[in-house]
């Protein structure tokens, strides 16, 4: 007989009222400072998140005054501990924390919160603000952001620090919520970093009991610790408004070598009278009477608003001093470090201006006309010959390596107690491409990912973040068509090309041969303002002579051409470009004067200047048909009203990839009747 488990109580404990404790101490009104220009930023914007900075300015004050190393002065200092919002909804106290410790963050711009314009947007963004280290919002995002951040801190170290000297030794830490812990981007990175035991990585949970819809008991009753228990990590709780409890939890966490998480019990809104410990304090300004009460509780003064007590702020600008005297005696450990170690001192100095070596473009590979290479293999291929040329390459994939063709031969794997250059994400492509972004932001890397082209949607969240901090991260995406085959729709990517494209500063080449595919690579490595997307094949694909001139640099170019001027242009991407060489052979032989356009990256043929894309695409050819396996919406861009997209407007089928591509319509074939088709209407009497 089965046992019966009574109901055990729940893990976090009952709510309670934390009391205002009536002290000078100047750290309980650093805190109460916190709290007061919480009220003060989302009220005068009448808009943001009061709760959680209010709740969390304990563990805040703590963290940046005890423990944290960081100069105000240089946001940018390499060894600067990182601190990651995860909760960016709470941007408003990272703000004043910035504001408080010295940062080039004026009072001006605190009271411009969420306004056009502002250095204190609605939720932290990447380059906006000195001190904000990357973009959060989507709750998990900084979470998973902080994983990378730390695979790319464990590279660096391995790759540059000695026995004498250790230019690279920090922490990582974050803030994060209940929001945070019940997605699934979170669960995913959890667990890598358990299993990696990345013992960089300290984060405080900010365990309020409250959501914007309620109390959190109404969906969330999990045993957060005993989850994280589980992942691999080493998890304590503690009061988090008790300055004792919160300092001697980050000392443990600092000198234990697993990932760390702090459970915080907090109380959101803490000291506001009515709307403590409600979803009241969670997403909206208290409103003037709440927060004059508040300020009454807590032993404020109510007016001026913004109010700083000369020796809190004092107090707080400190951090400038220390900041500064850290980063001196970091400078002096790297220069003794470069005088013992020249090369690498040279290799350092290029990693972090971002630079590549010298004639790194010449290992790319090249391929003779007629031979037959499926891109994903070109890609790989460019991969081995790129890294031992560029050596701080690094990437992997979701457990797709011998799919994806991501693997760095000659290397092991990236874990607990190896520092290689494969990274085995496992099955997490959020995850992994959320973590990508961290390791891109924290610099000095090369960073990929691969995994099929549909199961882009698990990652698109980390893509799109991507491309809004406009760093330079590569996705490997493999399988990119009906053309994969047998998997059947649920792996046929169809919709995902346009989908992809449509998202600003991502550059997506879907390249058409192996030469393209060098040139992809080219292109990913030497673009530094925004993401690149692959789009690959698995099938075989013919090389052309014409693409080892490196016309897909620019995006789209004439990879075909007639004699005079064209009176039909074929465009073609990836595996159907070649569906557009056999169509013109036979049109040319019919007589029609046929230009054949290789688009493998619509954003940086976009780019070009309009003499070029006009010199490719002449404004006075009209007919015009675009040839790729996927929805025809989004070509007429380039083929206009009257031209004919050859696509897939509905899901694949399971079938040998061959006999997909041709029962969709993807032949020379039908390739040809839609040319004959789009001329004869350019060409019949108009209507009356």
């Amino acid at each position: 007989m089965m046992g019966v488990t009574a109901a055990q109580p729940h893990p976090r404990g009952p709510a309670r009222r934390t009391q205002r404790k009536v002290t000078d101490s100047i750290e309980q009104r650093s805190i109460d400072t916190i709290r007061a220009l919480a009220m003060d930023v989302v009220e005068k914007a009448n808009s943001g998140h009061p709760g959680l900075p209010m709740g969390a300015s304990a563990v805040a004050y703590s963290l940046w005054t005890r423990h944290m190393r960081y100069n105000p002065r240089d946001p940018q200092w390499p060894n600067r501990d990182r601190f990651v919002l995860s909760a960016g909804h709470g941007s408003a106290l990272l703000y004043i924390m910035l504001h408080l410790t010295g940062y080039d963050l004026p009072m001006s711009e605190l009271q411009r919160f969420r306004q056009l314009g502002s250095k204190t947007p609605g939720h932290p963004e990447y380059r906006d603000t000195p001190g904000v280290e990357v973009t959060t919002g989507p709750l998990g995002q900084g979470f998973a952001n902080a994983v990378g951040m730390a695979i790319a801190k464990r590279f660096r170290a391995a790759r540059f620090n000695t026995a004498q000297h250790q230019p690279v030794d920090h922490r990582i830490y974050v803030l994060c919520s209940d929001g945070d812990m019940m997605e699934g981007v979170a669960s995913e990175a959890a667990s890598l970093a358990g299993h990696l035991q990345l013992g960089e990585l300290i984060y405080l949970y900010d365990d309020n009991h409250i959501s914007l819809d309620g109390p959190t008991e109404d969906t969330f009753t999990e045993n957060v610790t005993a989850r994280f228990d589980a992942y691999g990590w080493h998890t304590q709780r503690i009061d988090g408004t008790d300055l004792q409890q919160i300092d001697a939890a980050v000392e443990a966490a600092q000198r234990d070598p697993r990932p760390s998480l702090i459970a915080c019990r907090t109380h959101i809104g803490w000291g506001s009278p009515n709307k403590q410990d409600t979803a009241k304090a969670h997403g909206s300004a208290l409103g003037p009477e709440e927060v004059k009460l508040t300020k009454e509780a807590i032993g404020w003064p109510t007016e001026p608003p913004f109010y700083i007590p000369d020796d809190v702020l004092a107090h707080y600008r400190d951090a400038v001093r220390r900041g500064e005297q850290l980063q001196r005696e970091w400078t002096e450990t790297l220069q003794r470090w470069k005088q013992a170690n020249p090369d690498r001192a040279r290799l350092w100095d290029a990693e972090e201006r971002g630079e590549l070596p010298r004639g790194w473009q010449d290992a790319l590979p090249k391929y003779e006309a007629g031979a037959q290479e499926s891109t994903r293999v070109a890609s790989g291929k460019a991969i081995n010959a790129l890294a031992p040329v560029v050596t701080n390459l690094v990437g992997g994939s979701a457990d797709l390596k011998s799919s994806n063709e991501t693997y760095i031969e000659g290397e092991g794997y990236f874990g607990p107690d190896t520092v290689q250059r494969n990274i085995a994400f496992g099955v997490r492509e959020h995850a992994m491409c959320a973590a990508l972004n961290g390791m891109s932001i924290y610099g000095g890397l090369h960073v990929y990912g691969g995994t099929f082209l549909t199961f882009s949607d698990y990652g698109r969240p980390s893509i799109r973040l991507a491309s809004l901090m406009e760093i330079p991260v590569t996705y490997v995406f493999t399988h990119d068509s009906i053309g994969l085959g047998e998997d059947g729709p649920t792996h046929q990517p169809v919709e995902h090309l346009m989908a992809l494209r449509a998202i600003p500063h991502l550059w997506v080449v879907r390249p058409g041969d192996a030469n393209e595919t060098s040139d992809a690579w080219r292109i990913a490595l030497e673009h530094r303002d925004g993401p690149t997307l692959f789009a690959l094949s698995r099938q075989k694909l013919p090389v052309y002579a014409e693409t080892a001139g490196g016309g897909a640099l620019k995006g789209g170019y004439v990879l075909r051409d007639c004699d005079g001027e064209p009176e039909l242009i074929l465009i073609g991407t990836g595996s159907e470009l070649q569906l557009a060489v056999g169509a013109a052979e036979q049109l040319q032989k019919e007589g029609v004067r046929t230009r054949v356009v290789s688009m493998p990256c619509f954003e940086l043929f976009d780019e070009q200047d309009e003499a070029y894309r006009d010199s490719v695409l002449p404004p006075g050819v009209r007919a015009r048909v675009a040839v790729e396996a996927g929805i025809t919406f989004g070509w007429q861009r380039y083929i206009g009203e009257r031209g004919v997209a050859v696509g897939i407007d509905r899901f694949g089928a399971s079938a040998p990839g061959p006999e997909a591509m041709e029962h969709f319509g993807f032949t020379v074939d039908h390739v040809v009747g839609a040319a004959r088709a789009v001329m004869a209407s350019l060409h019949a009497p108009a209507a009356s």
